[in-house]
């Protein structure tokens, strides 16, 4: 039985849509996904792709990456089909979980992010280790192909069915652009449910290489940091790294690449960790600063535009940022609460946020910059739904006792 003939499944939507909506999940996609297992719409697509008949193209899109002006490309499957994509990836990432070593963490049953940097507190505590951390250049987009496929049919060519329709979508050179149709190379697609499974299984070789060692490591995706007990070690390790990711096609991004003394403590997956105090990283902490300064202009922006008052614009940023900080912004997208605070042992980043937050909003309902925007009460901030990331870290501290 092909995994393929599971997609039709009810039970399986059930299952499906059970572990999506005990995540963050955004109500909206969980209504979305409720509404489109009710009406059995999966039914037509799976029949397609049962008949072995062409899958539509994907979009192409150009998208601001998280909390950040810079740019990424991403690719979109329509509607029906992509979530038809997400209940298989759901199957794959479950069905050959098996194959992954133990330092692997992304989008795996049981284990996130949240896990790694938990693992390498407990591991690095109470010893001095050296650090190296590199992230992989543009690693979906820039993914050679050719090179995957055999690694996809090692893994999963028992099941040729499954393998013919990957593959098929894989070695697709066109995609839509705009109203255009053009070609180009576009490696496991980010953005596409299934680049999660081929991003883990790509690399599973040097995860297995480190799983054999007493090297503490830990990848989430294109995230790559390891600790030795010398800068030496560190240096020979960061140059093995390098080469077997020149053999697969792939480089680090220069400007990713880290070494960490023991006295600088490491940065991984937007956590610090020095000293034994783990807190947001420091580039995390500006991005979401610089975020929330380019929506404080727009808002303003806005407002004096269209005649508003400024109780809307602080609305507005408010409503923004709560989604950011406290719930989910999208699917597979977590805010900063759900992230940050079961790691974190500080709420000192936290503080600076709060008082940035706090500013751009005195800002947005006094129009000043001056003293004068401290006429604007805290109580007036949270009339107007204002939510301190602080208060909600000691709330979740003291519900954990």
């Amino acid at each position: 039985m092909s995994l393929l003939d599971r997609l039709p499944d009810p039970s399986a939507w059930e299952r499906f849509y059970a572990y999506k909506t005990s995540l963050a999940c955004p109500k909206d996609f969980a209504k979305e996904l409720r509404t489109f297992i009710d009406e059995q719409a999966y039914l037509s697509v799976c029949e397609s792709i049962r008949a072995g008949e062409a899958f539509p193209l994907p979009r192409k899109a150009v998208i601001s990456k998280q909390y950040s002006q810079k740019k990424r490309t991403v690719y979109i499957y329509p509607r029906r089909e992509n979530i038809v994509l997400k209940l298989l990836t759901y199957l794959l990432l479950r069905n050959y979980d098996h194959i992954f070593s133990r330092g692997l963490y992304s989008f795996r049953p049981g284990r996130s992010a949240k896990d790694a940097v938990r693992m390498l507190q407990r591991k690095l505590r109470g010893r001095r280790w050296y650090a190296y951390k590199a992230d992989i250049s543009d690693y979906f987009n820039s993914l050679p192909v050719d090179r995957f496929l055999p690694v996809l049919k090692e893994a999963v060519g028992e099941d040729e069915a499954l393998y013919a329709f990957l593959s098929r979508l894989l070695a697709e050179p066109r995609v839509r652009d705009g109203r255009d149709v053009i070609e180009e190379q576009k490696g496991i697609m980010a953005g596409t449910p299934l680049a999660s499974f081929y991003a883990n299984l790509y690399l599973k070789d040097l995860d297995a290489h480190f799983a054999a060692t007493d090297i503490p490591y830990a990848r989430y995706s294109d995230d790559i940091i390891l600790f030795t007990e010398t800068r030496e070690e560190a240096e020979a390790q960061a140059a093995y790294v390098r080469g077997f990711l020149a053999e697969k096609g792939l480089r680090i991004n220069p400007k990713k690449e880290t070494f960490f003394s023991p006295d600088d403590g490491w940065i991984f997956l937007g956590v610090c960790s020095r000293g034994g105090v783990t807190d947001i990283a420091p580039v995390s902490l500006q991005k979401m600063k610089a975020k929330m300064r380019r929506k404080t202009r727009a808002l303003k922006r806005w407002q004096e535009r269209n005649g508003l008052e400024e109780e809307k614009a602080a609305k507005a940023f408010i409503r923004v940022f709560n989604r950011k900080l406290f719930e989910s912004p999208g699917d597979n997208e977590l805010s900063w609460s759900h992230w940050f605070f079961p790691v974190i042992d500080t709420a000192e980043s936290l503080q600076i946020i709060d008082r940035y937050a706090q500013d751009c909003l005195r800002y947005l309902l006094s129009g000043k910059r001056t003293k004068a925007r401290f006429n604007v009460r805290y109580e007036d901030l949270k009339r107007l739904g204002y939510r301190s990331l602080v208060h909600e870290f000691y709330k979740r501290e003291e519900e954990k006792q």
